[in-house]
């Protein structure tokens, strides 16, 4: 017997990129829904080689379902995801509303699994923010191994991060750029960003930090380590998919490059491709569609006394949201609830 599930949202980029994903790992699911808002009801999405027609979230009846993998935001969410989680099915839940809340597990399966055993207190699991999942898959290893004291954090974060509308914009104003007849003002964005890297995400907050930089620091410290202090500069550059992040990290104690390899190359999740010659890394281009974290440019940081350096690519609708997501719901249905 499998599981009954829901995507919510299935209509938007990590909707559609929840049910590939669901489809392409076989997930034990005796049936699967399609929910999305009144005005998309009756639009059909794949499924593996299923067609689905989503159906109106507004009226639907969670009893019965196993699990809700919710990809909407989060004011739509404050109002569906309760019925869901009261109507006993569990929520997992893309957007930020419950990340920081104490009675909800904020869950990167290969980092922290058995904090998906907390489901219960609110029937609600959180996946983190798409920059924060791919670099703490990259840290907790390394910590295991010499205890990291700070971490220095600048991404490079792509556009399908803002969804379709930030896609939307930076393939508009890339073509208007080439046809001075047109002319796409900034809109999803604060500045025009074809041929341009903008260093604001989310709200800038009293510190002069963004919304997003705040994000990396808190959900870092949940997942991993409330010790570790981070400090992050979150930049939206002119790629449709794929984040970058280059990462400093300070340790306890010494880790030689090598070992960090070896430990990163054995660590699930991970691939690393690190050679120093021309193209010997990976770059977000060739990251998309892929399920792993790629850790390449892994160098000491001579500086400080136990300082290492590395560079962090993955694909921010996979990793970054909905394989996340769907690899939580393997996770609790390995350890918790146990069927399929």
């Amino acid at each position: 017997m499998g599981y009954r599930i829901a995507v919510v949202g299935a209509t938007g980029n990590v909707g559609r990129e929840m049910l590939n994903i669901l489809a392409e790992r076989q997930f034990p699911a005796d049936e699967v829904v399609a929910l999305a808002s009144r005005r998309s009801l009756g639009t059909e999405v794949s499924f593996g080689d299923k067609t689905l027609k989503c159906l109106d979230l507004d009226t639907f009846d969670f009893t019965g379902y196993d699990m809700a993998l919710f990809a909407i935001g989060s004011d739509a969410t404050k109002i569906y995801a309760p019925k869901a989680a009261k109507a006993g099915c569990v929520v997992i839940d893309n957007s930020s509303l419950y990340r920081y809340d104490p009675d909800v597990p904020l869950v990167v399966p290969e980092v922290n699994p058995e904090a998906v055993e907390g489901y219960a207190k609110k029937n609600i699991i959180a996946n983190p923010n798409c920059s924060t999942a791919q670099m703490v898959v990259a840290l907790k290893p390394l910590h295991d191994r010499a205890t990291i004291k700070r971490v220095v954090v600048s991404t490079y974060q792509s556009v399908s991060g803002a969804g379709k509308e930030g896609a939307d914009e930076l393939w508009d104003q890339t073509k208007a750029i080439y046809n001075p007849t047109q002319d796409v003002p900034p809109n999803k964005f604060t500045k025009q960003i074809a041929f341009n890297v903008i260093p604001h995400i989310d709200v800038f907050m009293d510190d002069g930090s963004t919304k997003e930089e705040w994000k990396m620091v808190a959900e870092t410290k949940k997942i991993v380590d409330i010790a570790i202090k981070v400090t992050a500069t979150c930049v939206r550059v002119p790629v449709f998919v794929g984040h970058s992040e280059a990462v400093n990290i300070e340790f306890e104690e010494f880790l030689d490059e090598d070992e960090a390899r070896d430990i990163l190359r054995e660590a699930p999740g991970i691939m690393v491709i690190d050679k120093r010659e021309n193209g010997g890394y990976v770059s977000p281009v060739e990251c998309v569609g892929d399920y792993a974290t790629f850790i390449s440019r892994v160098r000491q940081d001579s500086t400080i006394e136990n300082g290492l350096n590395l560079w962090c690519v993955s694909d921010n609708l996979r990793k970054g949201a909905a394989l996340n997501a769907v690899q939580i719901a393997e996770t609790l249905g390995a350890r918790v609830l146990k069927k399929g």
